[in-house]
């Protein structure tokens, strides 16, 4: 079984650690500091709950003016730079301790999260500040995204994303985007695919609340270059998931006229919890020349109130020869995960072709 990702807060990373903040901390007390971390409450707390309680810790061992505690941070994170190059996820907490601290010290703030996150990143902590500050920020992200770092350069682009994972939304983003569509103009052709990729998640949030954009977007970008085009379909997920016409046609997905799907069926048709969905058919293309086909399926989902949900699934999306017959067999498990949780009862299976949900359904039960 995989180690919880919250062990790496471990013994291991507290000394080095420690060690580090000692030397940019006078008169820092390391028994005491590790005594308040490893409270009564320690082993109960899952990876955020520990970053955010770290963060905490940090606070009774800072300086109380914010500006002195900042330029501490500051100096940490370059020093813990210089030490270990990659970025290290695990020092969350300190741009964590600037968004808790620092929301009233604005350019403090700011100039802190453009020296950390070339460190650690502050995609969770520039949000509040997005939202309290909406147009000094957004310009201020704008001049990140010309920034020679390509970390700072992310940051202009994930920090503003409308949806973030695990994340504060930005409302005001999620009706008008417009703000922080220059930002991601500015990023499009990035040389990192760091970057690209933050840019092209952000397109796809924007996309599940203003579609119309996206597809504006994507039709004004797609064409040019290897790179841009990636961005652009991954930018693009959500609206390939719902079947858009446009963005279909746009990737080259056409008319289903001439293929056909036989022999549909599960060979499963009662799965237990912790097995897996098995199902199989035919891919018939009638078509003289090759044709370009996405293929996905989706799994109607028993709901608890007992209505179904569907979620899709990518099977592939490739060249199929004309006139050519392909046989397709797939599993789908249905093992418990913490990101879903499973109700038994009837469920349904579907096959999606070029975004267009195959007119046959088939049921199939989930028991324990």
């Amino acid at each position: 079984m995989a180690e919880p990702l919250k062990n790496v807060y471990n013994k291991v990373f507290f000394d080095e650690f420690t060690q580090a903040f000692s030397r940019v901390v006078s008169n820092f007390d390391k028994t005491q500091f590790l005594k308040e971390i490893h409270d009564k409450e320690w082993e109960l707390r899952e990876l955020k709950q520990r970053m955010y309680h770290i963060s905490s810790v940090m606070h009774n061992h800072l300086p109380k003016d914010f500006e002195q505690s900042a330029d501490i941070l500051k100096q940490l994170a370059e020093n813990l730079k210089e030490e270990d190059e990659k970025m290290s996820f695990e020092y969350m907490f300190l741009p964590d301790y600037i968004e808790k601290h620092g929301l009233d010290y604005y350019e403090t703030s700011v100039d802190a999260f453009e020296i950390i996150t070339q460190f650690t990143s502050c995609e969770f902590a520039v949000r509040p500040f997005l939202i309290k500050y909406q147009e000094k920020m957004v310009k201020q992200m704008y001049r990140w995204s010309t920034h020679k770092e390509s970390t700072v350069r992310r940051l202009a682009s994930e920090g503003c994303r409308p949806r973030l994972p695990w994340a504060m939304a930005l409302p005001a983003f999620k009706k008008d985007p417009a703000p922080i569509l220059p930002i991601l103009e500015n990023l499009k052709n990035d040389p990192s695919e760091f970057v690209r990729r933050s840019v092209a998640n952000n397109l796809n949030d924007v996309a599940k609340d203003n579609p119309e954009i996206i597809i504006s977007i994507a039709k004004s970008w797609f064409g040019k270059n290897k790179e841009t085009d990636a961005l652009v379909k991954h930018a693009c997920r959500t609206l390939l998931k719902d079947g858009n016409r446009e963005i279909m046609e746009l990737f080259g997905f056409g008319s289903l006229k001439n293929v056909e799907i036989k022999d549909f069926s599960i060979s499963t048709p009662q799965v237990k919890t912790g097995d897996a969905l098995s199902f199989s058919f035919q891919l018939l293309s009638k078509s003289k020349s090759s044709s370009k086909i996405r293929l996905e399926y989706g799994i109607y989902y028993q709901k608890a109130n007992g209505s179904l949900s569907r979620k899709v699934f990518k099977i592939s999306e490739k060249v199929y020869e004309g006139e050519s017959k392909t046989s397709i067999n797939r599993d789908q498990p249905f093992k418990e995960i913490t990101t879903r949780k499973y109700h038994t009862g009837l469920h349904r299976l579907s096959l999606i072709i070029n975004g267009e949900e195959y007119e046959e359904l088939l049921d199939f039960e989930l028991v324990k």
